[in-house]
C-alpha cells in the first residue's frame, strides 16, 4: 500500500492498523506456542502426568500437550478451565467454563477439581500446570470461612478502583488456596512444571493468575494495605477483613515464599520440584506488531513496552507528543507507526460500558480532535483477548473524523467519557473493534499509524 492510496482512502490506514492488530494477537497463538516449547525432557522420566490448564488460552494449550504427551502417560482426563466464550471440546481433557473477570460458581467447582488432581498426584509424577491470563479470576478457591461471594466483592472493589494487576493479583493470594504457590504446596511430593502464556507486563511469574506455581513474596499485610491505599478497606467484607487480620498476626499460614523447600530439588533427583517454561508474552507480540508494520512500508518506533497509567491520561500524552513533534522521521512513503503494548487502568466514576481499551480510544479521538492533531492517521488499542471489559469488543479504532460521527449519531463524546461508557460512544461511531474471544490473552497492544500532513 503506498502513500498517495492512503490519502485517497482513509479506510486503507484503518485496515492496516487492524492487519497489525492481528499480527500481534498471532504471535501468542497458545496452540503453537506449546508445540514449541511442550520437549519430551519436560515429563519424559516420571512415571505419570496430571495435565491441568486454566486461563484464558487453556483449550489451546490443552490440546496442544495432549497432542504431544503419550496417551498412556496421562494420570486420567486432562482438566482445562477457561472462560465460557473460549470453552471448546478437547480430546482427553474435561473444560469447564467459568466466569471472567469476576468469579463464578463454575470456577469454584473447577478449582475443586484441579485442588483434588494435584493433591492425589504422587511421588516420581508430575503435574504440568498450563496457565494463561484469566486464571486468577477462573479457578477462585476462597481460603478460611470466606465465601465466593465475599471474595467477589473483594476483587469487585479492587477493580472500580483502579489498583494494578499486581496490586489485585497480591490480594487474591492471601485470600486463596489455590493461588500465590498454593497449587505447588497441595501438589508435594509430586513434581511441578508450568507452560506459562503471560498477560503481565514484565513477565513477574508471580504475578501470572496469581502465581500458583510460584513462590510469593508479598504478605497478608500487603494486602491489607492495597485495600486501605485505595481508601476501600471499610467496605470489604468483614470475613475478608478477619481472614487477612488473623493472617498479619500469623495465626494463618502465609504463602508459600522464596526458598521453601516445595521449591528446591526432588529428594533423590537433580531436577527441581518446580520448574516454569515462559512461552508467549506482551513483548513477544509487539515485536511482531513491529515486523508487521514494517513489511506495510511504516517507519516504525516502539512508543512503550510497558505502557500503564490511566487510560485517558496515556492517551491525552500519545496525543501531545504528536502534537508537539517528538515522532521518528517518516520513511519513504511519509508514514510513520507508533507502537506499543501494556495494561493501563481505568477508575470507574459513571455507570457506563466499556473497558480500558475502548476508554483509551475514545480519549485518544477527543483529545486528537482538541488539539488538532494534524494528517491522517488512524489509533487502535485493543485486548489481545478480543474482550475488553464487561463487553463483546476488543477495543476501539479510532480517526480524525470519529469525534464527528458521534456528534451526527447524537452522542456527546465527552461525556460519555466521563459516565465510562466508551462502549455506547464508540458504537455509535462505528469504531468498535470486535474480534470474538481470540483464545489467547498477553494483555492490550496499541498501534498509532500516521501519514503527517503535507
Amino acid at each position: 500500500m503506498n502513500s498517495s492510496a492512503h490519502q485517497a482512502d482513509p479506510a486503507a490506514i484503518r485496515q492496516d492498523a487492524l492487519s497489525i492488530f492481528r499480527a500481534g494477537i498471532a504471535a501468542a497463538d497458545p496452540y503453537l506456542a506449546v508445540k514449541r516449547y511442550l520437549v519430551p525432557e519436560l515429563f519424559g522420566s516420571y512415571a505419570k502426568v496430571h495435565l491441568i490448564a486454566f486461563g484464558k488460552a487453556a483449550c489451546a494449550m490443552a490440546q496442544a500437550a495432549q497432542e504431544i504427551i503419550p496417551a498412556g502417560m496421562l494420570a486420567g482426563n486432562g482438566i482445562a478451565v477457561t472462560n465460557y466464550e473460549n470453552a471448546t471440546g478437547v480430546d482427553n481433557v474435561d473444560v469447564i467454563g467459568a466466569g471472567h473477570p469476576l468469579p463464578d460458581a463454575a470456577g469454584l467447582e473447577g478449582a475443586k477439581i484441579i485442588a483434588d488432581r494435584v493433591r492425589n498426584a504422587k511421588e516420581n509424577e508430575l503435574v504440568l500446570a498450563l496457565v494463561s491470563g484469566g486464571g486468577s479470576a477462573l479457578i477462585p478457591y476462597p481460603a478460611g470461612q470466606i465465601t465466593l461471594q465475599e471474595k467477589i466483592a473483594a476483587t469487585a472493589l479492587l477493580l472500580a478502583s483502579g489498583a494494578t494487576i499486581n496490586q489485585i493479583n497480591c490480594v487474591r493470594k492471601h485470600l486463596s488456596q489455590l493461588k500465590g504457590g498454593g497449587l505447588v504446596k497441595m501438589a508435594a511430593p509430586a513434581a511441578v512444571h508450568a507452560l506459562i502464556l503471560s498477560d503481565v507486563l514484565g513477565d513477574d511469574l508471580s504475578a501470572i493468575a496469581s502465581g500458583p506455581t510460584v513462590a510469593d513474596d508479598t504478605t497478608y499485610a500487603d494486602a491489607i494495605e492495597v485495600f486501605k491505599a485505595k481508601g476501600v478497606w471499610e467496605q470489604v467484607p468483614a470475613n475478608v477483613r478477619q481472614h487477612l487480620e488473623q493472617g498479619k498476626l500469623g495465626a494463618i499460614a502465609e504463602t508459600p515464599k522464596p526458598g521453601d523447600d516445595i521449591f528446591k530439588a526432588c529428594p533423590g533427583h537433580s531436577r527441581r520440584n518446580t520448574g516454569h517454561t515462559l512461552i508467549g508474552s506482551n513483548a513477544i507480540s509487539v515485536n511482531a506488531m513491529l515486523q508487521a508494520a514494517q513489511e506495510l512500508g511504516y517507519e516504525t518506533e516502539l512508543y512503550s513496552d510497558h505502557l500503564c497509567g490511566e487510560a485517558r491520561t496515556v492517551a491525552a500524552a500519545i496525543v501531545a507528543r504528536c502534537v508537539e513533534g517528538r515522532l521518528p522521521k517518516a520513511g519513504a512513503l511519509g508514514e510513520i507507526a507508533l507502537l506499543a503494548g501494556g495494561e493501563t487502568t481505568v477508575a470507574l466514576k459513571g455507570t457506563g460500558r466499556g473497558g480500558r481499551n475502548q476508554e483509551m480510544a475514545l480519549a485518544f479521538a477527543i483529545a486528537a480532535e482538541k488539539r488538532s492533531l494534524p494528517g491522517n492517521w488512524a489509533f487502535l488499542s485493543g485486548g489481545t483477548d478480543g474482550l475488553d471489559g464487561p463487553t463483546d469488543a476488543a477495543g476501539g479504532i479510532v480517526d480524525p473524523n470519529t469525534i464527528k460521527r458521534m456528534i451526527q449519531a447524537g452522542v456527546s463524546p465527552s461525556e460519555l467519557l466521563e459516565n465510562n461508557d466508551s462502549y455506547a460512544a464508540l458504537k455509535a461511531s462505528g469504531d468498535l473493534v470486535i474480534t470474538g474471544a481470540t483464545g489467547t490473552n498477553v494483555a492490550d497492544l496499541q498501534i498509532l499509524l500516521i501519514q503527517p500532513a503535507p
